[in-house]
């Protein structure tokens, strides 16, 4: 049987961000109740009182308030990393790609600290490195396979422990911290003991910031 409750759950899970804040306690109830008594009675077909749907908001938000959100846990040993000054190239996958991606592994030192990642998709290769590359890089990949490039980018990678595999919510976590200062993740790298985001250089600051204040708060 549907009832005032699963409307309401439903509704605001449909809506992340609406669902955070009532976790966190930072959204009006009563509001929240006006604003979602319209879709309640339209399913329902009848009329409902504001009371129910604010009770079943209530409930809900006591819910929320014990969920993986707030149990996910970072380690204490979790830090960030900044790589500043890098490049990017969204390549299309072409029958002898692979040729050119073995050269710029090549090209790239990383004895001595630069920066390459290489991703590739099913239809499309995503190359990051140094800006100082760049030249090189273009010079040994043929225009035609050239999609998209990207300039002045910064890498935060937060350094996680190998057990964090088993916690859910961490990714989930730290793509909401970015979102809720309004920073845009170009790509996202992942391996088990390292998350990384790239995104503009101008949003450096306030993407550390959000990452930094998320461990401190999660730890």
């Amino acid at each position: 049987m549907v009832t005032i409750a699963h409307i309401v759950e439903k509704r605001i899970e449909e809506r992340p961000f609406i669902q955070e804040a009532l976790a966190r306690g930072i959204i009006n109830n009563a509001a929240l109740a006006e604003e979602l008594m319209p879709d309640v009675e339209k399913e329902l077909k009848k009329h409902v009182k504001f009371s129910a749907v604010n009770m079943a908001i209530r409930r809900l938000s006591e819910k929320l308030s014990i969920s993986f959100i707030n149990r996910t846990k970072f380690d204490k040993s979790a830090n960030i990393t900044l790589r500043s000054s890098l490049v990017a190239f969204d390549i299309y996958k072409g029958t002898d790609i692979q040729i050119y991606l073995k050269k710029i592994y090549e090209l790239i030192n990383l004895n001595s600290g630069d920066f390459l990642t290489i991703t590739q998709g099913l239809n499309e290769v995503f190359v990051i490195s140094n800006k100082k590359y760049e030249k090189k890089i273009l010079e040994l990949i043929p225009n035609k396979y050239i999609k998209t490039s990207y300039k002045d980018l910064t890498s935060l990678t937060i350094h996680i422990p190998k057990s964090s595999v088993e916690v859910p919510g961490l990714f989930y976590l730290a793509t909401r911290a970015l979102l809720w200062k309004n920073v845009n993740i170009i790509d996202i790298i992942s391996t088990v003991t390292e998350m990384t985001f790239i995104i503009d250089e101008k949003e450096t600051t306030k993407a550390f910031e959000a990452l930094n204040e998320l461990i401190k708060q999660h730890s």
